[in-house]
């Protein structure tokens, strides 16, 4: 079964467009649908891409986030005892995959607080002082015009003494407010965001689910090792005590030499594979360690064994059912379907007028003297006339996204389908393999133990032997094999039906499932 596996995701457009958000709009407010949609449809972009499977290398941590992780665990000198829920959960707090996903998502919140603000009050405190000089005769006055203030000039002064450049020293004190009274569209946009806030929890959710799923394929890929190493050593001390036996028979004349020479061959063919197995199992657990956030040289000590038990039967309905009410990467396209229906909703009602009040009030005066108070109160319509092509053209590009979300989600209703069909049929499999393995190495160790017998009567030479434990070797690691497929196909089943998160014990002790949950019982708003 292939992994399952995520690329990162880093789309600094969408950060410096969203940075420079806010003080656009508060330029020019007519331009929140152009700008805050396109800002939508970048972020949506990043999220949708960080769900996407890596193509190449997939142990690298930089095409594959999910074999990688933050290093938080101390090293410690003596061995971690490390159960499955162990693992889990250290993989659920450490995961580089998951960490990026959170990550993401705390930028989805502060992307929606952004633009939440756009539509809440404005209130500034602005405060100068300064010295101006003016030339009143580029302004309009002329000395002509003095005689027409002669009342309020100081005596004695006259046109000749009056100078036209002067020079004033002023301070100004005030407070500014501004508020979008009625914009529909970017109130569209605002709620937009909230579907997209929604898409980036389920983007988070669907990453700790391929999480639990990576990390528990890996250390039941860690016990399988372990248990293919132990089967080893048995082997190898089976076949040392023949060798000894070979070795004892031929110095006392009963056997020849190349009974002794086969056994030799024998026991250092299977010490060869216990070097190989025991490595396999280091290599396992490196990878294990890589994965949750423990140090790589950290000894750990597995303590689960490989489950098995009976896993109570599912039809695909009830699987179906089950996958479209817990995917999370279902209910992720759902809300951006939401968002691009209400990104388009925005483009018709950027045709509607929008109003705004601003003002200010204050103080003003020459500085150290009398100040005066002022104020602005001003409201603002704004009627679009004619902007036809721009408006057409959101329009069409809006109802192309929409087109473009349904058609994946009709797509992703048919690939949760053939994935609930592989996972019902690879557990079928599995388990019937699996069986028969078992059988397998049931009748091999019956075969050896027969063989044994027959050497050790000096009925027959201990080529049998050597043939038998070389069937019992390959039934045992068909065996090991197929308890590993079987668990894996378990947990691909739990991942297809989205519940992995919560119920990967259940699948892999067996049991019934949980109920089946439902949307309405979910809360999520529907898209007409």
């Amino acid at each position: 079964m292939a992994g399952f596996t995520a690329q990162e995701s880093g789309n600094l457009a969408t950060r410096s467009r969203y940075s420079d958000l806010n003080r656009r709009l508060s330029m020019d407010p007519g331009m929140m649908n152009k700008l805050v949609v396109s800002g939508c449809a970048l972020l949506l972009g990043a999220i949708t891409a960080a769900g996407a499977p890596a193509q190449s290398n997939p142990q690298n941590s930089a095409a594959n986030p999910y074999v990688g992780s933050v290093q938080a665990v101390a090293y410690t000198a003596e061995p971690k005892a490390l159960s499955l829920d162990d693992a889990i959960r250290l993989g659920i707090e450490n995961n580089l995959a998951l960490t990026l996903a959170r990550e993401q998502q705390k930028s989805a919140d502060a992307e929606k607080l952004q633009l939440e603000n756009v539509l809440l009050p404005d209130l500034t405190l602005h405060g100068e002082t300064g010295v101006h000089q003016y030339n009143l005769e580029a302004l309009g006055f002329h000395p002509s015009d003095v005689g027409l203030f002669a009342g309020l000039l100081p005596k004695g002064t006259t046109a000749s003494s009056l100078s036209l450049i002067t020079k004033v020293d002023t301070t100004i004190g005030q407070v500014n407010f501004s508020q979008a009274l009625f914009n529909w569209a970017g109130y569209d946009v605002w709620r937009a965001s909230q579907a997209l806030q929604k898409a980036a929890y389920y983007n988070a959710q669907s990453s700790r689910g391929l999480v639990v799923l990576n990390v528990g394929n890996t250390y039941l890929q860690a016990l399988a090792a372990r248990a293919q190493a132990d089967y080893a050593r048995a082997l190898e001390k089976t076949d040392e005590t023949v060798f000894n036996q070979a070795h004892e028979e031929h110095l006392a004349g009963t056997a020849a030499n190349l009974d002794e020479l086969r056994a030799k061959v024998q026991l250092q063919s299977q010490q060869q594979a216990v070097i190989a197995a025991e490595n396999n199992f280091e290599k396992a657990k490196i990878a294990l360690n890589r994965e949750i956030g423990l140090a790589p040289e950290q000894a750990i000590v597995l303590t689960d064994s490989a489950p098995y038990s009976e896993l109570h039967p599912m039809d695909l309905p009830d699987a179906r059912n089950e996958a479209y009410a817990n995917r999370q990467d279902y209910q992720m396209v759902k809300q951006e379907l939401i968002v691009a229906d209400r990104e388009r909703k925005a483009t018709t009602h950027e045709r509607y007028p929008t109003l705004t009040f601003g003002g200010n009030w204050g103080v003003t005066g020459i500085s150290g003297g009398v100040y005066h108070e002022t104020f602005a109160a001003v409201g603002t319509l704004s009627v679009p006339l004619f902007k036809e092509a721009e408006f057409r053209g959101d329009r069409d590009v809006a109802e192309a996204q929409l087109e473009e979300i349904r058609t994946r989600l009709e797509d992703l209703k048919q690939k949760i389908d053939q994935q609930l069909r592989d996972s019902l049929l690879d557990l079928e499999t599995a388990t019937e393999t699996m069986q028969v393995a078992k059988s397998n190495v049931d009748l091999a160790t019956t075969a050896l133990d027969q063989t044994q017998q027959r050497f050790e009567a000096g009925v027959a030479d201990n080529l049998p032997v050597a043939e038998a434990q070389s069937t019992l070797a390959q039934a045992q690691t068909q065996y090991v094999n197929s308890v590993y497929q079987l668990n894996e196909a378990r947990l691909g089943l739990a991942r297809n039906l989205g519940i992995i998160d919560t119920e990967y014990k259940l699948y892999l002790q067996g049991g019934t499932p949980a109920e089946v949950k439902s949307d309405k019982a979910a809360g999520e708003p529907k898209v007409k």
